[in-house]
């Protein structure tokens, strides 16, 4: 298992971080900052999920007026821990 930390842009999150297993199947997930109730939320939805799944379905929500969301910034953040652009660190 490997730990990356990404930083989100556009949203009131300032961090994420994402533990994946070998199959990419997300382990953990923590955000510092950012709607609380609703980040603990997608938390519990997205634990035990592939990575790949996720992304589908996260992929280009919009939060109001804004161009991304929290939920869109956890899909960028997972597709950068699958094409290698982030380094993981071992969990």
């Amino acid at each position: 298992m490997k730990t990356y930390t990404y930083y989100p842009k556009g949203t009131c999150s300032v961090r994420m971080d994402f533990t994946l297993d070998d199959e990419g199947i997300i382990r953990d997930f923590s955000v510092e900052r950012g709607c609380n109730g609703n980040l603990k939320g997608i938390r519990s939805l997205i634990i035990g999920e592939k990575a790949e799944s996720v992304i589908s379905r996260l992929d280009g929500i919009t939060c109001g007026m804004k161009t991304t969301s929290c939920p869109d910034q956890i899909a960028k953040g997972l597709k950068a821990c699958l094409e290698g652009c982030l380094e993981g660190v071992e969990a």
